[in-house]
């Protein structure tokens, strides 16, 4: 389904980088959630991850956010497609563990927008998926 583009191309990036992974990295979820729609689907394409619906991706970034002491996402490269208010951001992911332990990743994700927040979100990773 094709939803009515809202967000110009600085307000998609916007969305994403500040909005979404600034708060993710500052491990602020009431943040987070409200840059999803309250039935929105998150599906990690390389695990074969799903979750729907705000009540899922809370527990899924309430555990994501207690397993690392820092969360850092940077070095992204997005693509606008403005027209059908979509976005994708390639980035490097550096997850610190609480034991000084490091773990690097370099994904790719794609969103799709309804109404200025995200609808569905589809996640590549390059490695083992800390987003169960």
């Amino acid at each position: 389904m094709q939803y009515e583009p809202t967000l110009n191309r600085a307000a998609l990036i916007d969305l994403a980088i500040q909005r979404y992974f600034a708060q993710v990295d500052a491990k602020n979820m009431d943040a987070v959630l409200d840059c999803f729609h309250d039935e929105a689907l998150f599906c990690v394409q390389t695990a074969f991850t799903r979750h729907a619906g705000k009540a899922e991706l809370r527990r899924m970034f309430t555990d994501f956010f207690e397993c690392w002491q820092t969360i850092i996402h940077k070095d992204f490269t997005c693509t606008v497609d403005e027209k059908n208010g979509r976005i994708s951001a390639c980035f490097e992911a550096v997850l610190t563990g609480h034991d000084g332990s490091v773990t690097r990743l370099f994904n790719t994700n794609f969103w799709r927008i309804r109404d200025g927040k995200f609808q569905e979100v589809y996640v590549y990773m390059s490695g083992a998926n800390p987003l169960v």
